[in-house]
């Protein structure tokens, strides 16, 4: 176990024995869900994409952690807690829908990803499944079921590139190359409800490691009938994700 985490910024005495971990992509939504565990939490390192706050809960230490965008960043954060002793990893993001059925603001619960990130094939081969915890699954169910807020359980599918690897022609070309075209259609026609970008990596990562990870993905847009992304929806729903990743662990917490 490493006593320090080069790119976090991070030692073993910083995280006061934190085992779990929240994880948001961006690192401005770090202190918005250490405050929804903590009145007073506390900011302990910001390097590069990585900011790391510590919220007491019930005098158990919670850290949050902000992975960047996509697997490769993502992978370091996961490699480097883990070293310092976190043992259930919690993603907390948003996603683009690709089922007609999943409104926007809605939550996704992943069961596990399609692994089209580059990263999780550096820890495990291709065949080797991307899953979540199933104790996680079942907390975050729990979580969304009582706060009566609409989820659905299932696969999300994981890209390296927001992009060509999503099959989006809104980009500078215009282009997305032949490998990739029609692809959207066919996840669709597979049942995964979403794309987005790291939680593919997470799983794997964590599978291999021996660790517990999970994954609560707020929808802020559905691509069946529209790209454009609304700046108050994507606040709201960003909410709905932390509220119902903060219930989740606060039933980890009590029930040990």
């Amino acid at each position: 176990m490493v006593m320090n985490a080069y790119h976090l910024g991070l030692s073993r005495e910083d995280l006061r024995g934190a085992e779990i971990v929240l994880l948001p992509g961006d690192p401005f939504r770090v202190p918005r869900i250490a405050a929804t565990l903590d009145n007073d939490p506390i900011e302990i390192a910001h390097h590069r994409e990585f900011r790391s706050a510590l919220a007491d809960l019930q005098g158990t230490a919670v850290l949050v952690t902000s992975t960047g965008i996509g697997g490769a960043s993502a992978a370091i954060a996961i490699e480097e807690l883990a070293g310092l002793g976190v043992r259930t990893f919690l993603r907390i993001g948003t996603t683009g829908a690709i089922q007609p059925s999943v409104g926007v603001g809605d939550l996704i619960v992943a069961a596990g990803a399609v692994r089209l990130d580059g990263a999780s094939s550096q820890y495990a081969p291709l065949s080797f499944p991307a899953v979540a915890d199933h104790r996680l699954v079942n907390e975050l169910i729990a979580s969304a079921v009582s706060r009566k807020q609409d989820h659905h359980v299932g696969l999300v599918v994981s890209t390296d590139t927001f992009y060509p690897g999503q099959e989006r022609y809104d980009s500078f070309t215009g282009y997305v190359p032949l490998s990739h075209q029609g692809t959207l259609e066919e996840w669709k026609r597979l049942g995964c409800l979403s794309y987005e970008m790291e939680t593919a990596t997470l799983f794997t990562i964590t599978r291999t490691m021996g660790l517990a990870a999970g994954a609560v993905l707020g929808v802020i847009v559905n691509r069946t009938t529209s790209e454009a992304v609304d700046s108050k929806v994507v606040a709201n729903t960003e909410d709905r994700a932390i509220q119902c990743a903060a219930e989740a662990v606060r039933r980890l917490v009590a029930t040990g």
